[in-house]
C-alpha cells in the first residue's frame, strides 16, 4: 500500500543540500571523503552514535578503494546506487529505492495508463527463487494476462538473456518498450520442469481498475487494483448498477481477488462508501507523524444492503484494508480464502524533486478498526471456499507475506494485544475441504450469489459472523 509523502519538500532540500555536496567531492578526491561531507549534511540533526559514525568511515575507506584499486574503472555512481539497494535490502521486501525512470514508471501506473506487459513483479534476494522475476499478478486485459501468465510464474530470460544477475530496475526495463514491439521471454510455472517460451508484444496499458454488472438483481464489482480511478470507479459503477436494475441492486458481490493493492486513499475511499462513518483503518509507526486514524463521512451509497466480498491468496494491501474494515464493521460477509497479509504502508519520497528517483519506505503498519494487525497474518474470511479445478488434486498454494525473506512479523504491538487471539486460526483446526469447480466456472462468486438472493439466510450468516468476532 503506498502513501505519496507530504513531508517530501523538507526532506527533498536536506538532501539535495548533501547530494549536491557530496558529488563534487567524489568527483575530486574520491569516497572517503565523501562521508565527511555527507554526514555532516544529511545526519546533522539526527541521533547518530559515534560507532554508527565510525561504520560510515568504513564504508567511505572501502568505496575509496574500490574507486582506486579494482581491475577495472567502476562507475561511481553505480558503486552508490549498489550500496543504497544493499541497505534497503536489510530492512523488509517493501522498502527500495526508484531511479527517476522507475518514479517515473510507478507514477503512471497510479494513475492507470502506461506502456508494458501489464504485470506486477517482485524479485526475491533469498531462496529457491531468488535472482529471478517473480509474477505477483498479471493486470487484467493485458499482454501478459492474454498470454496466460500466472501469479507465481518465474520469467528467467528476457530477449534471450539470462535473468540472474541483474535488478530488478534492469530486468524491467528490458521488459518494457515501444508500443508493438515484441519480447521474448523464457517463463518457469512448475519449479521441477523446463522453462516454456513465450513472445507478447508490448502495449499501451490501461488498467481498467473497476469492472461492473448486473448478475439478475444482485450487483457485481470487480476492483482489480486500487490506481487513482478505484473510488470513482467504484462510484460510477453504482450508479450503473441502480440504473441497470429496476429498483437497484438488491445486494451487491465485491471481488477484491488477487488484487494486490495500490494507494491507501483509494482503499479508504473505497470502503467508505459502504459505511456509515466511523474508523476505517489505522495506521502505527516509528514516528508520530506516521500514527492516524482514518475516519469515513456519513453515507452508505448502498444504504445497508447487503455485501458479500470475494478475497484470495492475492488480495493484498489495500484490498486487506477494505475488506477487514467492512468485516470488522459487521458490514459484510468475506467469502473465499485467506489474503496474503502486507500489512505495511510504504512512503514514497521524492529526491531531488524526483530528479534522482525516489526512496520506497515502509513508515508505519496498518490496523483494522478493531486493532487487528494484518501484517503476515492475513485476514480469514467468514466463509472458507477454496476451489480445486480439473487436473489439480489440491488448492494451488500461493505464496503469501510471511513467504517472502525479511518480511516484518506477525507479532501485532501491545495496543492490538486483546485481539491477537482472533487473528490466528486455532492451531490443529482442521483444513476446509476444496470444492470441485468445472473449468472456466466460478463456484466462489455463484455461492455468494446463492447467499445474497436469500436475505433471511444472509442476516442469520452476517450475525453468526459478528458474533465469532
Amino acid at each position: 500500500m503506498t502513501r505519496l509523502s507530504n513531508r517530501a519538500p523538507t526532506r527533498r532540500k536536506e538532501l539535495k543540500k548533501g547530494y549536491s555536496a557530496g558529488a563534487l567531492v567524489v568527483a575530486a578526491f574520491g569516497g572517503a571523503i565523501v562521508f565527511g561531507v555527507l554526514t555532516s549534511a544529511v545526519f546533522a540533526r539526527a541521533s547518530i552514535s559515534a560507532d554508527t559514525f565510525r561504520q560510515l568511515d568504513l564504508f567511505g575507506e572501502v568505496f575509496e578503494q574500490v574507486h582506486e584499486n579494482y581491475v577495472s574503472e567502476p562507475e561511481d555512481a553505480d558503486l552508490i546506487k549498489g550500496a543504497i539497494d544493499g541497505m534497503l535490502n536489510t530492512l523488509d521486501p517493501h522498502s527500495s529505492y526508484m531511479t527517476a525512470d522507475n518514479f517515473e514508471t510507478m507514477q503512471e501506473q497510479t494513475r492507470g495508463t502506461f506502456a508494458g506487459l501489464g504485470i506486477q513483479v517482485v524479485m526475491e534476494n533469498e531462496g529457491p527463487d531468488a535472482g529471478v522475476i517473480k509474477i505477483i499478478a498479471p493486470i487484467d486485459d493485458t499482454p501478459a494476462a492474454r498470454a496466460g501468465l500466472q501469479t507465481d510464474d518465474l520469467i528467467v530470460e528476457i530477449d534471450g538473456k539470462p535473468v540472474l544477475g541483474e535488478t530488478i530496475d534492469e530486468a524491467i526495463a528490458r521488459l518494457k518498450g515501444e508500443k508493438g514491439t515484441k519480447v521474448d521471454i523464457k517463463v518457469v510455472r512448475n519449479r521441477d520442469e523446463e522453462p516454456f517460451a513465450l513472445t507478447l508484444v508490448r502495449d499501451i496499458v490501461t488498467v481498467r481498475a473497476v469492472q461492473s454488472r448486473a448478475e439478475g438483481d444482485i450487483g457485481y464489482i470487480r476492483i482489480s487494483t486500487f490506481s487513482e480511478q478505484a473510488n470513482d470507479g467504484v462510484r460510477k459503477a453504482l450508479r450503473d448498477l441502480k440504473r441497470d436494475i429496476p429498483g437497484g441492486p438488491k445486494g451487491l458481490v465485491l471481488d477484491l481477488r488477487s488484487n494486490p493493492g495500490g494507494l491507501l486513499d483509494q482503499g479508504v475511499a473505497v470502503a467508505d462508501t459502504f459505511l456509515e462513518g466511523g474508523e476505517i483503518v489505522s495506521t502505527r509507526g516509528r514516528r508520530a507523524r506516521d500514527t492516524m486514524r482514518e475516519m469515513g463521512s456519513p453515507g452508505d451509497k448502498l444504504n445497508g444492503k447487503p455485501i458479500i466480498v470475494l478475497i484470495n491468496g492475492g488480495s493484498a494491501s489495500a484490498s486487506e484494508i477494505v475488506a477487514g474494515a467492512l468485516q470488522d464493521r459487521n458490514r459484510a460477509l468475506l467469502l473465499g480464502t485467506k489474503s496474503f497479509g502486507k500489512g505495511s504502508v510504504q512512503t514514497v519520497i521524492p529526491l531531488q524533486n524526483g530528479l534522482q528517483g525516489a526512496l520506497r519506505l515502509t513508515t508505519a503498519k496498518y490496523f483494522t478498526p478493531s486493532g487487528r494487525s494484518i501484517q503476515a497474518l492475513g485476514i480469514e474470511p467468514d466463509i472458507a471456499m477454496p476451489v480445486v479445478y480439473p487436473g489439480q488434486d489440491t488448492t494451488a498454494q500461493r505464496p503469501s507475506e510471511s513467504d517472502l525473506p525479511g518480511a516484518l512479523d506477525a507479532e501485532t504491538d501491545e495496543a492490538s494485544e486483546p485481539e491477537a487471539e482472533n487473528d490466528v486460526v486455532a492451531e490443529g483446526e482442521p483444513a476446509v475441504e476444496p470444492v470441485a469447480c468445472e473449468t472456466g466456472v466460478d463456484c466462489q462468486l455463484n455461492r455468494a450469489l446463492e447467499i445474497l438472493a436469500d436475505s433471511t439466510a444472509y442476516r442469520a450468516m452476517l450475525a453468526d459472523a459478528g458474533a465469532t468476532k
